[in-house]
């Protein structure tokens, strides 16, 4: 019985079989992918996605920010869009941004060309593929509020280039199908001082400094907020401030970060992020909804397809 990767198209990219991906995550938890796959550039994953077979599902994995790997790791193939991606630069007052470009280089990329807008992707851990996908925001802005447009390619490899309207972008939501892949953005800026700038990202780095766990195994915000309320008022309301499961544990910062406290399997973080599910819902009727992402399976999947 033959691996994945003989019934996978020839690509110019890098195929990796039974690839450990929870250091590719904040958490630092979870099973391996089937095939990790590296395109080359953006033609190379459109050859891919239109070549794959049907039946073979496939998932796309940024820096991890917001990522729960889980135990059993991810089936098939997890697309990791590496420094091809990862591109930001400035054509008069907009940045353009690949899917792979961390939000704190965009927005470093815009002080130094003298752009404001941009700062509050200085508070958004993750990058511009991830940012697109949940409509990040931070600080009073969001991804919809400078989005000029968005490069994202089909499951059959067929290109799309579409604005903020078309993507639906809502709260922490964007409408676009689950499995088309953004490779890049065209963000808007307005002239500024870079100074003013700059001291402005220096502002929003304190303040995450200040009301955020930081250089810990966290996956960010948990939860999104409940129109009209505070995730992290709930769950602190709830008692859930400082609980544990297993290697798992509410932050004493922040109640709204889960936390490896160095053991933790993604089963101890599930766990614990649906036990505060259940206080807050007991305790105030409010269901919350997960904002990080949970990918691939509780247990083992068998590799080697035929």
């Amino acid at each position: 019985m033959s691996h994945l990767i003989a019934r996978l198209p020839e690509v110019r990219g890098e195929y990796r079989a039974d690839a450990p991906v929870a250091q590719l995550t904040w958490f630092r938890v979870g099973g391996p992918a089937e095939v990790l796959f590296r395109p080359a550039d953006e033609a190379d994953l459109m050859e891919f996605l239109a070549g794959r077979p049907g039946d073979v599902p496939v998932t796309v994995l940024g820096v991890g920010s917001n990522t729960l790997i889980r135990d059993g790791g991810v089936p098939g193939v997890v697309i990791r869009l590496g420094k091809a991606f990862a591109d930001a630069h400035v054509a008069g007052d907009r940045v353009l941004a690949g899917a792979g470009a961390l939000d704190v280089t965009v927005a470093a990329t815009a002080q130094r060309a003298g752009l404001t807008g941009l700062e509050f992707l200085s508070g958004i851990p993750g990058t511009i593929g991830g940012a697109l996908r949940m409509n990040a925001g931070a600080y009073g802005s969001e991804i919809r509020d400078v989005l000029v447009t968005a490069r994202a390619v089909d499951p059959l490899g067929h290109l799309h280039i579409l604005d903020a309207a078309g993507m639906g972008l809502g709260y922490r939501h964007c409408s676009v199908a689950e499995d088309w892949i953004f490779t890049s953005a065209v963000l808007q800026g307005r002239p500024g001082d870079p100074a003013t700038i700059a001291q402005a990202i220096a502002d929003i780095r304190d303040a995450r400094e200040e009301t955020q766990p930081r250089r810990v195994r966290t996956g960010g915000s948990t939860f999104a907020n409940p129109e009209g309320r505070k995730a992290w008022q709930l769950i602190d309301a709830a008692g859930c401030r400082g609980l544990r499961i297993g290697g798992a544990q509410v932050s004493e910062k922040h109640c709204n970060f889960l936390l490896n406290t160095g053991d933790a399997t993604a089963a101890d973080i599930e766990t614990l992020g649906e036990e505060v599910r259940r206080r807050v819902r007991e305790t105030s009727g409010i269901e919350l909804r997960w904002e990080i992402r949970r990918i691939g399976l509780a247990k083992s999947f068998t590799g080697g397809r035929a």
